[in-house]
C-alpha cells in the first residue's frame, strides 16, 4: 500500500478530508499509493488527460519535503472526475497501483487514525504488516521503514486506518502482541497522540523555529553544502577547538554515532529518525529512557553510515530549536553520557 510517515503535517490527509461542500465532493479526488518519486506536475499531467484540472496538490512532509505518497486532484467538471475514477483507478505506476476515489468531507470519526508500530520482526514485509492489522478495520495506508543502505527493516512501521475507532481497536488488540514467528511483543500507539499531540508539536516547533524556518527545503541541498562544510571543518587546527566533538569518534564499522542532548521528556525515536534522515543514511536511533517512568532522560544517540553526512547533520542541527528546546548535537566521544 501507499508509503506514509509517522508524523504527517501536510495539508489534507490520506483519508480524503478536504471540505464539506457537496459540489466539491463530486469534483475533488484523492489519489493514494503514488510512487515516491512522482512529482506534482506529473500527477497533473496524468489527470489532465481526462479533463480540465482546476487544481492539483501532492502532499509532502513539511520537515523533510518528501512525498507522502498521496495527493488531491480537483476537476472543473464532475463528469471528468467520475471518468478519472473509472479510467485511472487501479493504474499501475512503477511498482505502485494507484487508488483514485472521491475525497471525503471532514469528520471527527476519520481523524487521528494513524498508528506507530515498533518492535516489528526484521523479516516482516509490508504485506505481513497489513495482514496483522487488517482484521481490525479498513487500512488506508501502511509502511515499514527500511535502511536505505542495507535495505534491512528498521523494525518500525505505520498503519493508517479509515476510522479512528478502528485504530483504537487495533491498539487494544495488538499492543503487546507477539506476531507469529516473533519472540518479542510489538508496541502499537497513535503516531500523533490525540490527547497530547506532543509528537506533532515537536515537529511543528522544528519546522517553525525562527532561525530554521526553511529547514525542510534546505535539507535537499545537503549534497551542495557537504563539501563546503567539510572544507571549513578541516581548517581547524588539530590542536585547537573541536566544535563538532570529533576528537575521538567511535565507529567500529557500524557507522558514526552522534550525541543529541536536551531532548524533551516525551521525545520518541521517530522524531530523531525524521530529523536526521534527510541528511543521509541513518542506521540506528536510540532515545535514552528512565527505566521507571519510560520518559526520555534528555538525550539520545543517532548513528549515521557516512562521516560526511554526519558532519552536515551536526552542522545544521547543533543549536536547532526542537519543541522549545535548543539541541546540543555532536559526535559521541568516550567521554559522552553513558547509560
Amino acid at each position: 500500500m501507499m508509503e506514509n510517515h509517522a508524523n504527517n503535517t501536510g495539508s489534507g490527509s490520506p483519508d480524503g478530508r478536504t471540505g464539506s461542500s457537496t459540489e466539491d465532493s463530486k469534483t475533488n479526488l484523492i489519489v493514494n499509493y503514488l510512487p515516491q518519486t512522482m512529482t506534482q506536475d506529473e500527477i497533473k499531467s496524468l489527470f489532465s488527460s481526462i479533463g480540465e484540472v482546476e487544481s492539483c496538490k501532492l502532499i509532502r512532509d513539511k520537515v523533510t519535503g518528501q512525498s507522502l505518497g498521496y495527493g488531491f486532484v480537483n476537476y472543473v467538471k464532475p463528469q471528468d472526475a467520475e471518468k478519472a475514477i473509472n479510467t485511472l483507478n487501479g493504474l499501475r505506476l512503477q511498482a505502485k497501483t494507484i487508488k483514485v476515489s472521491y475525497a471525503r468531507p471532514s469528520s471527527q470519526a476519520i481523524k487521528d487514525a494513524n498508528l506507530y508500530v515498533s518492535g516489528l520482526p526484521k523479516t516482516m514485509t509490508q504485506a505481513d504488516l497489513e495482514g496483522l492489522f487488517e482484521a481490525h478495520g479498513r487500512i488506508i495506508t501502511s509502511r515499514i521503514l527500511f535502511d536505505p543502505v542495507t535495505g534491512q527493516s528498521r523494525g518500525v512501521g505505520f498503519v493508517r486506518f479509515d476510522q479512528r475507532v478502528e485504530a483504537e481497536r487495533a491498539i487494544t488488540e495488538l499492543n503487546g502482541h507477539i506476531p507469529k514467528g516473533a519472540t518479542d511483543p510489538i508496541t502499537v500507539k497513535f503516531a500523533n497522540n490525540p490527547s497530547q499531540n506532543h509528537a506533532k508539536a515537536l515537529q511543528q516547533a522544528a519546522y517553525l523555529a525562527p532561525a530554521r524556518r526553511y529547514l525542510g527545503p534546505m535539507l535537499h541541498q545537503t549534497a551542495r553544502f557537504r563539501q563546503a562544510l567539510l572544507s571549513n571543518y578541516l581548517r581547524y587546527s588539530p590542536m585547537g577547538a573541536d566544535p563538532m566533538g570529533v576528537g575521538n569518534i567511535p565507529n567500529g564499522g557500524t557507522g558514526f554515532c552522534i550525541f543529541v542532548y536536551n531532548l524533551a521528556p516525551d521525545t520518541e525515536d521517530s522524531v530523531l529518525w525524521q530529523l536526521f534522515g534527510p541528511f543521509g543514511a541513518v542506521t540506528n536511533v536510540k532515545v535514552i529512557r528512565d527505566f521507571q517512568t519510560n520518559k526520555c532522560k534528555g538525550f539520545g544517540f543517532v548513528t549515521m553510515a557516512h562521516y560526511d553526512e554526519a558532519v552536515v547533520a551536526i552542522a545544521q542541527l547543533n543549536g536547532y530549536c526542537l519543541g522549545g528546546r535548543v539541541l546540543q548535537v555532536s559526535f559521541k566521544t568516550n567521554k559522552a553520557h553513558k547509560n
